[in-house]
């Protein structure tokens, strides 16, 4: 039983997705809105509203918000209306006073949970390589910007050296 934040049947859909193979040749429609949908996805704040409305179902505004921490009011709004324009959010406006403001997924929008859900999938496989591979990385890195330094502070200890030698040239050449 998998840890992920995703019902058994939505975990499903996605390993079937993942196992499609994609076709010879693809309508440019289609090539154009996978472009457009991964710039929507791209966006973190995209992918936790996401994630909120699948586990969470019909959320008003404010539940939203709580559950999004670090987002701002401006930005909740724009990413809601972004999603709501592709169609992945349906927003519901109660005439109650004060107003009430609904969001939850769509077909399209639960769809696209799903086939995000891939990349969850992926990640909770990979960790420790993707890990192991930073931390490697990163050594390596440092090694660099260490080996970079000393190579540095070399330099400007030969360079103080060559400004003394020049100085004492210059005093006993005349």
């Amino acid at each position: 039983m998998s840890r992920l934040p995703f019902r058994e049947a939505t975990l499903d859909r996605a390993r079937r997705i993942a196992e499609t193979a994609p076709p010879a040749e693809s309508d440019p429609r289609v090539e154009a809105l996978v472009n457009q949908l991964i710039g929507r996805v791209a966006d973190k704040w995209t992918v936790i509203a996401l994630e909120v409305l699948t586990e969470h179902g019909r959320q008003r505004f404010t539940a939203i918000a709580r559950r999004m921490p670090g987002i701002s009011q401006k930005m909740l709004t724009q990413t809601l209306r972004g999603m709501e324009r592709d169609g992945l959010v349906a927003r519901t406006v109660y005439a109650e006073v004060p107003p009430r403001v609904d969001y939850r997924l769509t077909p399209l929008g639960a769809g696209l949970g799903a086939a995000f859900c891939g990349v969850w999938i992926w990640a909770e496989q990979n960790l420790d390589a993707v890990e192991a591979s930073r931390r490697a990385f990163d050594a390596a890195a440092a090694e660099q910007r260490s080996d970079t330094n000393a190579g540095q502070r070399w330099d400007a200890a030969a360079e103080r050296r060559s400004d003394t030698d020049a100085e004492r040239g210059s005093g006993t050449g005349g």
